[in-house]
């Protein structure tokens, strides 16, 4: 079992039913406290499994306005580009930036709960002892891939190991909260069609138990 401390100043969960102006969840979803620990330590042996994320921050939201693009590059001009080489791969600033809204959660403070599995891309080598300590010293160091961050580049995540011991969550978190419907991730086990997985969040006393989540497509 690893336990992971993070924190920062802004995160941004998107809800996928808000198609336009961006809208978070009240707490970190699953697939980005993944993300987070994958951006510390990565292997093709091993898969990060969520158990619980512990939330030691009130939930605050706080709402900005952000540059954002209409649409990216489609994928057809890519193509092109590649075959003839006679069309031009940009975006025009002043036609494709627009201003949108963005409810954001701010001075976020979570520990995330997490343990791995070996992979059946594991080396005869690997075990679960050699990645675990590999992990740790990752996490005292300060090491990463590259900046894990809350939902979007522009909100980085500071992290570390949690030093053990009880984890104190909010006391303004205390009962049972039913947060309603979250993506918990996406199944990539056919490529062809990926598909979001959701399952019902309850925040209980502060702390999101995953370890007894039923998942829904």
């Amino acid at each position: 079992m690893i336990q992971v401390e993070v924190r920062g100043d802004y995160a941004l969960f998107s809800r996928p039913e808000m198609k336009v102006e961006r809208v978070s969840y009240d707490v970190m979803t699953p697939s980005a406290a993944r993300g987070i620990l994958e951006a510390i330590y990565w292997h093709p042996g091993m898969r990060w499994t969520i158990d619980r994320i512990y939330v030691l921050a009130p939930i605050c939201f706080t709402s900005v306005r952000r540059n954002e693009i209409k649409s990216p590059i489609s994928a057809g001009n890519v193509r092109t580009a590649m075959t003839s080489g006679k069309k031009d791969l940009y975006l025009s600033a002043p036609d494709e930036i627009v201003q949108r809204a963005s409810l954001l959660l701010r001075d976020v403070h979570y520990v995330i709960e997490a343990h791995f599995d070996l992979s059946p891309k594991a080396n005869p080598g690997d075990n679960p002892g050699k990645f675990q300590d590999i992990m740790k010293r990752r996490l005292e160091k300060g090491a990463c891939y590259h900046q894990p961050y809350f939902g979007c580049r522009e909100f980085p995540v500071q992290f570390n190991r949690w030093a053990g011991g009880p984890i104190p969550t909010h006391p303004s978190l205390a009962g049972e909260k039913d947060l309603g419907f979250m993506l918990f991730d996406m199944d990539y086990s056919n490529p062809q069609d990926i598909q979001p997985q959701f399952f019902r969040a309850v925040l209980k006393n502060g702390v999101l138990d995953l370890t007894q989540r039923e998942v829904h497509r």
